[in-house]
């Protein structure tokens, strides 16, 4: 069955969901809606798509069956509980949310309502990521000893000054909400929840574009065992270096690598090494910065699968919530 899309928010990653929605065959946008009315129009005219006059009256439409909300991160759990209470079920890019609170909140709507929600994390697709998924499920790995986590990026003037929410502590949130949350989703995602965690953070580039951090380092624990560590900067020269996650377990050694966790860059395994992985997909590139991989066609095929009975949900809202708390794990050891 054909599942109508309506979306809250027009900027640069709005454009990543409208292709997608109109590249399914069971999918179909039938409005947007944007604050700013000069984007909301120029946005619309340029898909050629209508452009609901408030959000009120996008969700008031019985057309409109999801709704995706690609607002800046502080303002995704208003919109988000708005939409479900009117009865819509829901597509929220990362982060959820910025505060555990606001998730929590997020998810106890989700669940009084019976609506669905669908989190974007996007890198979730990734072929090294589900076999390295896949190993783990079947028990090869073994017992986990250590992960390390680097993340080596640029964020440039250019960035933050395409947008004024970028940097700032309310909307924005830090970097590890904006540019980080899908590595933090992965080591989630494969090894569960942290404890014992200790870090540093500090502004090491950024000190006139940003409020908050632009590089950090942590260590933490796994509750299910094992040991890790985290480090990340926006401050790489020029453009993106890395962004990987290493695995040191009982059986195996394996690297997830290239700049989105998009390659095995390391292997050494007990005779289940992983080959023949699937091309994939191209990292976001917005003109002059590039983002995580460009998954988001899988996400919407998601959405229509489960909407329509025949899936699960990827990244559910309390996998989501468990992202964000880990994310004020790490911020909050360092206050």
């Amino acid at each position: 069955m054909k599942k109508s899309f309506a979306i809250i928010g027009c900027g640069h990653i709005a454009n990543r969901h409208v292709e997608h929605i109109r590249n399914h065959p069971l999918g179909e946008l039938v409005g947007v809606y944007d604050i700013n009315t000069d984007v909301l129009q120029a946005f619309a005219a340029k898909h050629q798509v209508k452009a609901y006059s408030s959000e009120a009256e996008l969700l008031r439409a019985k057309e409109v069956d999801v709704v995706n909300i690609c607002t800046p991160n502080g303002s995704h759990s208003d919109i988000a509980i708005r939409v479900m209470e009117a009865g819509k079920n829901l597509v929220v890019e990362k982060p959820m949310a910025i505060t555990a609170q606001s998730a929590l909140e997020m998810e106890k709507v989700a669940e009084a309502t019976g609506k669905e929600m669908f989190v974007v994390k996007q890198n979730r697709y990734n072929p090294p990521v589900k076999e390295v998924k896949r190993l783990i499920e079947n028990g090869k790995l073994g017992k986990v000893l250590m992960v390390s986590v680097n993340c080596y990026w640029n964020r440039n003037a250019n960035y933050y000054e395409q947008s004024s929410w970028r940097g700032t502590k309310e909307l924005d949130g830090g970097t590890l909400y904006t540019q980080f949350s899908h590595f933090v989703d992965i080591l989630y995602y494969l090894f569960g929840e942290i404890e014992n965690v200790n870090g540093i953070v500090k502004n090491l580039s950024h000190q006139n574009l940003i409020e908050f951090e632009d590089s950090g380092s942590f260590s933490f624990e796994f509750v299910e065992g094992g040991m890790g560590n985290f480090a990340f900067t926006t401050s790489a020269f020029q453009k993106n270096m890395e962004g990987s996650i290493t695995i040191f377990s009982e059986n195996a050694t394996i690297k997830i690598g290239g700049k989105y966790l998009n390659t095995i860059d390391y292997q050494v395994t007990d005779g289940f090494d992983i080959q023949d992985i699937p091309i994939s997909s191209p990292a976001n590139n917005y003109g002059f910065y590039e983002g995580s991989m460009s998954n988001h066609d899988k996400v919407i095929d998601n959405v229509i699968e489960v909407l329509n009975g025949r899936a699960k949900v990827m990244t559910s809202a309390k996998q989501g919530r468990k992202v964000v708390e880990m994310i004020g794990q790490f911020y909050g050891c360092v206050k």
